[in-house]
């Protein structure tokens, strides 16, 4: 059974809600997900929530078990590593066109990143470590020039809880040393022009990220769902 049409925007509104929940790490990757808690929360019957669900698990980004419901899923460690290997062919090319348009002002915004997670190396993460890695690549993509290109980076992103990347950072320091180093490269290389360079220096940084994440899930998967 579908929703029925005046119903349909509050089913899309609640799976937003909760979407933005599960990317933000607020619902974590194996929470359960009620549905008679969550209808509860948004003082709306069981149906549009079911549906929200149902939308979600569409989406992969829940999974429905017997005997438990509905929880957040967990990513395969091959699907990270493709959806990474995507990415880094997409930023990549952002980081190519990025070479020639990028103005002295965005470059400066680069480094400053890149300064913010340079000091705090020994420290561990934080929100704000997690904002200057995510803005370093914000604004390669914005220099590239390429509104489709950036959707599609979006797309890549969203598939799987932001938060875990930072988490990823937060626990493994040389992790987070070789990131720092990583963006030298690319900022180097976006510096002096050097097109082909940037683009080899990005893609080389995204495979090694999304190494690292898949390690990450591959752990998690073997302990989340135990007992």
């Amino acid at each position: 059974m579908t929703p029925e049409t005046g119903e349909a925007p509050l089913v899309d509104e609640i799976a937003a809600s909760i979407r933005d929940r599960i990317m933000s790490g607020e619902f974590a990757i194996g929470a359960p997900l009620r549905q008679a808690a969550l209808a509860g929360e948004f003082g709306v019957s069981r149906t549009p929530v079911r549906e929200a669900l149902r939308q979600l698990q569409h989406g992969g980004l829940i999974e429905v078990h017997p005997h438990r419901g509905a929880v957040v899923r967990v990513p395969a460690p091959w699907e990270v590593r493709q959806a990474y290997e995507v990415r880094a062919e997409l930023e990549g090319l952002a980081a190519r066109r990025a070479a020639d348009r990028l103005s002295s002002a965005e470059l400066d915004r680069l480094r400053h990143h890149n300064e913010v997670l340079r000091a705090a190396l020994g420290e561990g993460g934080s929100p704000v470590t997690a904002k200057a890695n995510d803005e370093f690549h914000t604004t390669v993509c914005a220099a590239a020039d390429n509104a489709w290109l950036v959707r599609m980076v979006a797309q890549v992103n969203e598939s799987f809880p932001r938060n875990v990347s930072s988490l990823v950072l937060t626990e493994n320091e040389r992790h987070r040393q070789e990131n720092v180093q990583q963006h030298d490269a690319i900022i180097t290389a976006l510096a002096a022009g050097d097109a082909d360079r940037a683009r080899d220096a990005m893609h080389a940084h995204i495979i090694s990220s999304g190494r690292h994440l898949a390690a990450w899930y591959e752990r998690r998967s073997q302990s989340v769902f135990r007992g």
